[in-house]
């Protein structure tokens, strides 16, 4: 099991669901398409933002450089059997000395963006306390580069790298009240040069992996009073980081964050089916983006977990339910739901074995999952807009007298965007998308066994090769249509 692989867990959140009650705001549906009607030969719009996505840890390298302190992912891959081969972040793709070669790299796709995060640490190595500025400028020397090069930077503030140094990380609500802080101080020192800022990066992950399941830093395996308190932390980070920020930035600036909600698409597309992925997504989600989208936790979760629920304290879910500028959504898989006649009023479909995987053993092959979570999340919630914030896959790929022609990503990229076209074809507010990887980096405890880029690194000697992958997005970017 790997970051994303939560289904097989169950509805741990919606399980308990009691009635179907429509979600806290209500959505003008568009004309909706069958599915064999979008035009799949067809432009994506205008305006439609084409980038790559990155985070810091699996990237940066350079951890014990310029006054960085120290992570929670640098004690825990360097703990014995934690991460795959005990690879760590050490050195990674050594972006924090290449980060103009790399610049270069989404510059030659076309890409107008790039969603790139900041290192907590880099900037307050103890969380906290006074700013580091040697981290502080180099984040805004990577901004520049970027900017100088007609890319524009997505900002994500934290994707799962938390300083050590806070005292009981994410069980202590203080982190939450740290991280608002570490976020306002540096949207007020990147907000003259980035217009787009993301929160927090896949709550669900950086919570339940690694203090429900383990398998994550800092690996712990809580009850469940604990763990939804942690969740509780988890989106009251993203509130208060939110508030921070903009308090921090002009009215030019939007906020959003970046979640991979549970996804479900109807085994059949009939109304009822329809429905009822629509309230697993909505149900199963409870204590993360449905939370943050409705400013509640759902009664359902609430009497699911009973006397584990988490502790709210007075204020806490106006905070984490502000409005945001956008929702972005990281699509690697979806699960299947059906209709039926339980109380809750639908079920979830379990796998078949002979279902087809990527080179991770949790990655199926789901191509409609972007499509349905864009439709779900507006049809529940009506945001303004929504980014495919990460979409991507892991290939066995080899070098083959100096190509990497991966094929399977290419069937895996090219399948999902088509539904993605469907997306915007039905007036749905998709904005934009950001294939991760850009290169193939540090994936977490998997080490570097699984490769996510579109550029081929060798690890050895940081040379970076474009995939066939790589030369197919070029040129849908060209076209801003699917080839």
């Amino acid at each position: 099991m790997d970051r994303r692989d939560l289904f097989t867990r169950g509805l741990a959140f919606g399980a308990g669901a009691l009635t179907l009650g429509s979600a806290g705001a209500s959505a003008a549906r568009p004309t909706l398409a069958s599915a064999a009607a979008f035009d799949r030969d067809a432009s994506f719009p205008a305006d439609f933002l084409w980038g790559c996505a990155t985070a810091a840890y699996q990237i940066e390298g350079a951890v014990r450089e310029d006054g960085r302190g120290q992570t929670n992912w640098d004690v825990f891959s360097h703990t014995r059997g934690k991460t795959f081969g005990g690879d760590s972040g050490d050195v990674a793709c050594d972006s924090y000395h290449r980060y103009g070669e790399d610049t270069q790299l989404v510059k030659a796709l076309g890409a107008k963006t790039y969603r790139m995060s900041l290192a907590w640490s880099r900037i307050f190595p103890e969380g906290r306390g006074q700013p580091n500025m040697r981290g502080v400028d180099h984040y805004k020397r990577v901004v520049d580069t970027l900017l100088e090069n007609g890319i524009q930077p997505y900002v994500t503030m934290f994707h799962w790298d938390l300083p050590e140094a806070l005292e009981g990380g994410w069980r202590n609500r203080q982190t939450a009240q740290a991280f608002g802080d570490y976020a306002g101080y540096m949207a007020g020192q990147l907000g003259d040069r980035v217009k787009n800022f993301m929160t927090t990066n896949e709550i669900r992950c950086f919570t339940d992996l690694g203090h429900k399941v383990g398998i994550h830093a800092p690996g712990l395996q809580l009850d469940d009073t604990a763990v939804n308190q942690v969740r509780h932390h988890g989106v009251l980070a993203h509130g208060l980081g939110l508030q921070a920020i903009r308090a921090a930035t002009g009215s030019d600036v939007r906020v959003g964050f970046a979640e991979n909600p549970n996804l479900y698409a109807p085994v059949i597309e009939t109304p009822e089916h329809m429905e009822a992925a629509k309230q697993a997504m909505r149900h199963d989600n409870a204590p993360f983006l449905t939370a943050i989208m409705e400013g509640a936790y759902l009664d359902s979760y609430l009497q699911s977990a009973g006397a584990s629920a988490p502790k709210v304290e007075a204020g806490d879910m106006a905070i984490i339910g502000a409005p945001v500028d956008f929702v972005g959504i990281n699509v690697y898989t979806t699960g299947y739901a059906r209709a039926d006649a339980s109380p809750q009023g639908y079920a979830i479909v379990p796998r078949q074995t002979s279902a087809p995987r990527m080179a991770s053993p949790w990655l199926y092959i789901t191509p409609e999952a972007g499509y349905w979570g864009v439709r779900q999340i507006s049809e529940l919630w009506n945001p303004k807009g929504i980014f495919i914030s990460e979409n991507g896959c892991s290939s066995d790929d080899a070098v083959v007298d100096g190509r990497i022609d991966d094929l399977d990503r290419v069937m895996y990229l090219r399948n999902y965007i088509s539904h993605l076209q469907r997306a915007v074809q039905e007036g749905l507010p998709l904005k934009g998308y950001f294939l991760w990887s850009l290169m193939d980096n540090f994936e977490w405890a998997d080490g570097y066994s699984k490769r996510f880029g579109i550029h081929y690194v060798d690890f050895e000697t940081q040379k970076r090769t474009p995939k066939l992958s790589a030369e197919w997005y070029r040129n849908l970017i060209a076209r801003n249509a699917l080839v």
